[in-house]
């Protein structure tokens, strides 16, 4: 006579034990309570929308920096000069009789009207040093454009 190992009959087991199943299988079995959820989903809700807004404000904040450089290179460049820049050096942007022109007279020694101070760096762009407190790159370029 052949006995059966019960070990063998366990593993040959297509079907699911019952301590594996999800639910209970048995009236016996601990009573299975769903947790209440709600608190947790709130709290990583609110952490993550504010994580989120926070990136979203550093990125315009980033994009807008973007456009600026863009649009001040842009002024620059389109400007009048008869000189050619070198790299490091200090330049001053006026407007005169409507026209921008860069030159390398100080404001202090000059009674055009100043836009700003800029430095050329060694990539071809240019660096603001400082800007009139009455010019608005920004308005500037949404009313010379639009």
């Amino acid at each position: 006579m052949t006995q059966h190992d019960p070990i063998d009959q366990d593993l040959s087991q297509t079907e699911p034990r019952a301590n594996y199943l999800p639910y209970p299988s048995s009236r016996l079995a601990a009573k299975i309570i769903p947790q209440d959820l709600s608190n947790f989903k709130s709290r990583g809700i609110t952490r993550v929308e504010r994580e989120l807004q926070q990136e979203l404000v550093e990125l315009r904040e980033s994009y807008l920096k973007v456009i600026d450089a863009f649009n001040w290179n842009k002024l620059i460049y389109e400007s009048q000069f008869s000189f050619e820049p070198v790299v490091g050096e200090i330049y001053h942007l006026y407007e005169i009789n409507g026209k921008r022109q860069l030159s390398m007279i100080e404001p202090e020694a000059w009674s055009q009207r100043w836009i700003g101070t800029f430095r050329l760096n060694a990539d071809g762009r240019w660096q603001s040093d400082k800007i009139a407190d009455d010019f608005d790159i920004r308005s500037f370029v949404s009313t010379t454009v639009g």
